[in-house]
């Protein structure tokens, strides 16, 4: 999937907010948008559309951005790389360091840099992305490894069985070269 084709979701109580980088997204080439202004109906809408990137207010009524980031983190697998930007008035370090420390990948203060702000979402697909890459090589890799260990043992168990038949072959040609070798000495002795 290219980076035009990723699922964002915008969650902000403010519409004004919400159409704004509705048309910044959608200016730059992200199409595949879904936005609430109400964070209670985000989990669901989360398992249904499945994101690649949240863009999150942090003060909002009822459910706080806070308090998203931590419902998050329980539908979020742990070896799962879904990035998070939060965008917020609040410039407090405070509010920063909870934010990061919750799970945001990354922080952004209102009034938005809208430059800023496209590159900071393309910044965070790509490492979506290749997040997702390496865990598809991981996986390839786990793979071939559980292979090359098969082969491994049967290749261990050719050569246990290879050694056995050489040991049996030379048990068996050696009784009777015995018998010939025994026969050519009593003819070169002459004594028989």
């Amino acid at each position: 999937p290219t980076l035009k084709n990723a699922r964002i979701l915008m969650v902000d109580d403010q519409e004004t907010n919400i159409l704004l980088l509705t048309s910044v997204l959608l200016r730059n080439g992200y199409t595949n948008l879904k936005s609430l202004t109400d964070s209670r109906q985000a989990l669901a809408l989360f398992d249904t559309f499945q994101p690649d990137l949240i863009m999150l207010d942090l003060h909002m009524p009822h459910l706080d951005g806070f308090a998203m980031l931590e419902q998050l983190q329980e539908h979020i697998p742990k070896n799962a790389y879904l990035p998070i930007l939060v965008l917020t008035a609040d410039v407090t370090t405070e509010a920063k360091l909870r934010a990061l420390k919750d799970g945001a990948r990354d922080f952004l203060t209102k009034p938005l840099d809208l430059a800023e702000t496209i590159l900071r979402v393309k910044n965070l697909l790509e490492v979506r992305y290749l997040h997702q890459q390496l865990q598809i090589q991981n996986a390839q890799l786990e793979e071939r490894a559980v292979e090359l260990s098969r082969l491994n043992t049967e290749l261990q168990h050719a050569n246990l069985a290879k050694d056995e038949f050489l040991a049996g072959m030379s048990h068996e040609l050696r009784t009777p070269l015995n018998a010939v070798l025994n026969m050519s000495e009593s003819l070169q002795e002459g004594t028989y």
